[in-house]
């Protein structure tokens, strides 16, 4: 990091703690209706109520239309995952849940509820949201670890009836894919040619992978502290066992610095500066590298550039070409709300992600759409809406799905 860019982080540091000191956080909950007489006060609350609790009991769909859950959304975390940071607690967890409510809020107008919970077992994990499910029309779960995380997800997607998204894992894998498509755009390349190095094994490294090779890439190796993931390789958990059957085809067995030689793509979604200007000059020519640890990158854009890369994004919104999941969520819940779906399949995402990257045209400089530009959450829930209720891409109304296809060949 640059002194310039190191003197800014700590500036932002310092002022986002004076700023949630003086608002005491970043959210709150206001009235819809008006309550200014005992008539209003009896619409709203007793005895008024009791007419749409019965409505409701007679039929529980009815609970979307009576009440706020059509638009709600439950963000819920264990704190053992947060940003770079690591398992903080539940409690340090709130800061960012909060950011994305009103994320979720301000680019979707969804409202969202930081749910922080002080447990770390799955399984309570898993009754928590299966209990909570009545006041919501959906779950984001966030900031949990792995491999935790994957049975939660994968047990909840089957068990509720209502869509869940782990945002660490598939937003990520989202926002990743549109950035690569982008990137072949400004460079000519093709997303079937590309051999891609994931740093990073976790939930969001594991999501990107199995979005790469759903798209069909010429090759993906994740690499964690103990080197390349490889069939066979002993001491992984049955998540990494998982992958490893199905990327790094060659078996290669290395560090970091080995795995990134001849590769095209580098991802980094585990921590900061652990990247050389040498390891990308190892790599083929004009790389992609997109350093999203955070709040350090893995290497600094500037050097970077240095060492021949092509395109560099990050994870940092003071940095240019920021990857950035806030760019999913908020139109990824709408489209579902909207369109009734319930569960995300690969094809949903890989037209979110293609209806994401075409929603500007990218330079080097300008890579993605930020999360303020509108067209990006219109795109998502058009797409979206563009979908049969089992998930599946409609091909005689999708175009994006050509789109994909030609950066396939």
């Amino acid at each position: 990091m640059t002194r310039e860019s190191s003197l800014k982080h700590m500036d932002y540091s310092k002022q986002s703690i004076e700023l949630h000191l003086k608002s005491r956080g970043k959210i709150e909950i206001r009235s819809k209706v008006s309550i200014k007489t005992k008539d209003d006060l009896s619409l709203a609350y007793t005895p008024g109520v009791a007419a749409v609790c019965t409505e409701i009991s007679l039929d529980k769909q009815k609970s979307y239309t009576l009440t706020n859950r059509a638009n709600q959304v439950a963000i819920v975390s264990d704190g053992t995952a947060i940003l770079g940071l690591g398992d903080l607690g539940p409690e340090a967890a709130m800061p960012v849940m909060e950011g994305k409510a009103i994320i979720f809020k301000e680019f979707a107008d969804i409202d969202a509820i930081p749910l922080c919970i002080n447990s770390t077992d799955v399984e309570e994990i898993i009754q928590f949201c299966k209990m909570i499910e009545p006041s919501f029309a959906g779950i984001n779960l966030e900031d949990i670890s792995a491999p935790r995380c994957f049975e939660i997800f994968e047990r909840l997607e089957k068990e509720l009836s209502i869509p869940v998204f782990h945002d660490d894992q598939d937003g990520t894998a989202i926002v990743t894919m549109a950035a690569i498509i982008n990137a072949c755009r400004i460079t000519g390349k093709k997303i079937g040619d590309l051999t891609v190095i994931i740093n990073g094994a976790g939930a969001a490294g594991i999501a990107i992978a199995r979005l790469l090779i759903h798209a069909q890439v010429k090759e993906v190796m994740l690499v964690d502290t103990q080197g390349a993931l490889y069939e066979g390789r002993p001491g992984m958990n049955s998540i990494k066992q998982g992958i490893a059957a199905i990327s790094n085809k060659a078996k290669h067995q290395g560090d970091l610095q080995s795995s990134m030689v001849g590769a095209d793509v580098f991802v980094g979604v585990s921590i900061g500066n652990i990247v050389t200007p040498a390891m990308v000059e190892g790599m083929n020519s004009s790389p992609f590298i997109f350093a999203m640890a955070n709040p350090e990158p893995e290497i600094m854009p500037d050097l970077a550039y240095k060492a021949g890369a092509s395109v560099v994004g990050t994870g940092r919104s003071d940095l240019p070409n920021q990857v950035n999941n806030a760019l999913v969520f908020p139109g990824l819940f709408k489209g579902l709300f909207l369109s009734g779906i319930k569960k995300v399949t690969p094809e949903i995402k890989m037209a979110v992600a293609t209806s994401i990257a075409y929603s500007i045209e990218p330079t080097r400089d300008n890579l993605m759409p930020t999360a303020f530009n509108k067209d990006v959450v219109r795109n998502i829930v058009d797409v979206i809406s563009k979908t049969g209720l089992e998930g599946s891409l409609a091909e005689d109304e999708l175009e994006l799905e050509s789109l994909v296809s030609a950066l396939l060949d």
